[in-house]
């Protein structure tokens, strides 16, 4: 396929090279193969033969993930567009196991995408991100706010209890049924219109928060040059951040620690230098909160916000109210009863294991 499409290039760029008053019919014909070899060579529009269907990450690249993504929504759209044109009344079969089977191509770009920029980011993950955040918040309530689709849905979940549906089949229908109304689908025009601010917004933002988080994450480092400073610390921590110093030119021949999870936590569980510990847990309980370009406090509170808007629009009390409800406390009254049992267990244990230390620290001071 790769070779016919070179092919096709070659034969097109000759043509063309060959009358060159046209360059307007040589720029289109140019462009059309280059489309059609980038569609070829992307690794999203592949079956993967890869052990366990494992995404062949060495061959993906950037550049494939807009395409992919904007095909991957096209097709969800026509897959969605065939459910709701379907011209036999709606039952489980047209309605939910066809959109249950829907998005496959969006869901492998999003797997791989999501995983990616979580795991492993870069800058140009994170500017993708940006782009693709409005895009994905916008198709995903198309769908949840389609009066058409949700017609159907409404059909087959009014008359699930007179049909001999199997437990895995009825679970399927009230799921979807309640993530379509808690996706606002029952909402009237203008709460559904409201509703996508709120979604494109909130979505927005929590990225930037996001963004923000790992900037300053990434950004301190605390660089030890005195050995004695190691002290406490495990060997295989010290390997570590002598490894990362070896990246950092200023740092080479040192040991460098960061606030990335394997390096400060046994770093304060074990460093015997209380004044570098006290520097690094300082320096992680104040990300995002030293008034600088990545501070989060303005987003922190416009998404209080936004969310608690979004709450009173869906009918519910509160954000928490909202979210609860759809997991095992089912209420924020449920949360704190529970809080509040083990509070006072939790409290003597905390004293105990306050009272144990100080009277080993006594011991340590008599020796």
């Amino acid at each position: 396929m790769k070779n016919s499409i070179l092919l096709t290039i070659l034969i097109i760029m000759s043509a063309s090279s060959a009358n060159s008053q046209d360059a307007n019919l040589r720029g289109a014909t140019t462009a059309i193969a280059a489309a059609a070899l980038t569609e070829s060579d992307n690794p999203f529009f592949t079956e993967w033969t890869t052990p366990f269907g494992v995404p062949p990450f060495e061959k993906i690249l950037n550049e494939h993930y807009i395409p992919a993504f904007e095909r991957a929504i096209q097709d969800h759209n026509q897959e969605i567009e065939s459910i709701i044109k379907d011209p036999n009344p709606p039952d489980f079969k047209n309605t939910f196991a066809a959109f249950d089977g829907s998005g496959k191509l969006l869901e492998k770009v999003s797997s791989v995408f999501f995983a990616l920029n979580g795991a492993n980011t870069s800058q140009e993950l994170q500017t993708l991100a940006k782009k693709l955040n409005p895009l994905l918040s916008q198709h995903n309530d198309d769908i949840n706010l389609d009066p058409k689709l949700f017609e159907r849905v409404k059909i087959v979940y009014a008359a699930r209890g007179k049909m001999n549906y199997d437990p895995q089949q009825l679970r399927l229908i009230e799921e979807t049924y309640k993530n379509f109304i808690r996706g606002g689908a029952g909402l009237d025009s203008v709460g559904k219109a409201r509703l996508r601010e709120l979604n494109k917004e909130i979505s927005m933002l929590q990225l930037t928060f996001g963004q923000n988080l790992l900037a300053e994450t990434n950004a301190f480092k605390l660089v030890i040059s005195n050995k004695d400073d190691l002290s406490g610390l495990p060997d295989d921590l010290i390997s570590a951040a002598a490894e990362a110093a070896k990246a950092d030119t200023a740092a080479k021949g040192k040991w460098v620690f960061t606030l990335q999870n394997p390096s400060v936590m046994p770093f304060l569980q074990f460093s015997d230098k209380r004044e570098l510990r006290e520097k690094m847990f300082k320096a992680y309980i104040n990300r995002c909160n030293n008034n600088n370009s990545k501070d989060n406090k303005a987003i922190i509170a416009k998404l209080v916000m936004l969310r608690g808007q979004k709450a009173k629009l869906m009918g519910y009390s509160s954000f928490a109210a909202f979210v609860l409800d759809d997991r095992m406390a089912k209420t924020p009254g449920n949360v704190y009863d529970l809080l509040n049992q083990v509070w006072k267990p939790a409290l003597a244990m905390a004293k105990k294991e306050r009272d144990d230390m100080k009277f080993h620290g006594l011991g340590l001071a008599l020796l």
